[in-house]
């Protein structure tokens, strides 16, 4: 590849990094690849989904067109690495990697605009707040399919652990679905000294924590995926006073919506009794965040084939096993055939750890494999 064009892209990645920005606030990133879209002879949307941005590259006579997307928010996460181009956002740092994914694909733009080879309509969907799964919505709500019709999308993210030069996807279910929940107990609180003269929350709160966990063990068929976590408890207790309020929140993943309906049901039971054990209320709220990402089976295998010619072909592998990680590409697969894949990262620090930096010697394979499957699609006559 062009050492000039990964020298770019360095650059922007490490631009970018410095400069992150939270979902639905990414107004420097957008002006920022809206203007090297520009730079590069692309037709240019800004504003679409909030802060989102969709370039359009046309070649040849063919009425096909394809999109291929990239995140570019961050996380609320103070970053503790220490590059030349940390974070000068206090409380954000771009934690998953979204820096190097809209590096990668400014790179194709740029390399498709360049070099043609392929017939056809590329859309270039530069999304935000992908990590609190919002953002795909948002845009599919601004009319991203009408305004910019294509019939298949392709998406790419970065794998700490998978060595760089490695491609991973799956044929189907890949990602699983996210539901976050919260339960609120209520009661009377008091004096530590003298618990029987209230009716405190705390013990109530520890045995729907535990109780919770059996919704998976013995609530749902041992053939389903299913993962309940709780992630947080807090009270309006403190040392010598015991609590009248609990909160617990928490998580939850299936990779079927009759899973995640069962889930939710015996949440409600799990809560609802454990509550009327201790003679307290409870309250409990369920949504649903991220749907299940589900690819197209022949796309996965044609992402395959276009990867091949970018990465060793012992190095492409379709995976059977999903991932219990969620994903707001799924959104856009709800409407139309495509392919999510992962690229190896290196031996990184783990996706949000305060540590984390993406690799950029990962930059030219995600290029590649955006420029391949352009062209792997949309074959030039």
């Amino acid at each position: 590849m062009d050492a000039e064009l990964i020298a770019a892209m360095t650059a922007w990645r490490h631009d970018l990094h410095a400069h992150p920005e939270f979902g639905f606030e990414e107004r420097r990133t957008s002006g920022f690849v809206a203007a090297k879209l520009r730079e590069f002879g692309l037709e240019v949307a800004v504003g679409v989904g909030g802060t989102g941005v969709v370039g359009t590259l046309k070649r040849g006579t063919s009425d096909r067109a394809i999109a291929l997307r990239a995140d570019m928010d961050a996380l609320r996460i103070a970053e503790q690495g220490t590059p030349a181009y940390a974070s000068r956002s206090p409380g954000t740092m771009h934690a998953c990697g979204h820096d190097g994914h809209t590096a990668m694909l400014l790179g194709a733009a740029r390399q498709l605009s360049a070099e043609g080879g392929f017939d056809g309509t590329v859309r270039f969907v530069f999304q935000p707040a992908e990590e609190w799964g919002k953002g795909a919505l948002a845009m599919l709500a601004d009319g991203l399919m009408e305004r910019f019709p294509f019939e298949e999308i392709y998406g790419l993210h970065n794998m700490p652990g998978l060595p760089v030069g490695h491609f991973r996807t799956s044929p189907g279910a890949m990602m699983s679905a996210e539901d976050n929940f919260k339960i609120v107990l209520k009661g009377v609180g008091g004096h530590a000294a003298r618990p029987q003269w209230g009716n405190e929350v705390m013990v109530a709160a520890c045995a729907t924590v535990m109780n919770l966990q059996s919704i998976v063990s013995r609530r749902l068929s041992p053939t389903d995926i299913g993962i309940v976590s709780v992630t947080e408890l807090t009270t309006d207790g403190t040392r010598n006073a015991l609590p009248g309020l609990a909160r617990i929140l928490g998580d939850a993943r299936s990779f079927k919506p009759e899973v995640s309906m069962e889930i939710e049901r015996q949440m409600r039971i799990v809560a609802e009794g454990t509550a009327r054990t201790y003679n307290v209320a409870a309250e409990v709220t369920y949504t649903r965040e991220f749907v299940p990402l589900v690819n197209d089976a022949a796309l996965a295998a044609a992402a395959c084939a276009a990867a091949r010619t970018v990465f060793a072909p012992e190095d492409v592998v379709l995976v059977d096993e999903p991932s219990t990680g969620s994903e707001d590409f799924a959104q856009f697969l709800a409407h139309k055939p495509g392919c999510f894949v992962n690229i190896g990262n290196g031996d990184t620090a783990p996706l949000h750890n305060p540590t984390y930096d993406f690799n950029d010697a990962a930059l030219p394979y995600g290029v590649g494999f955006h420029v391949a499957i352009v062209r792997h699609r949309l074959p030039s006559a």
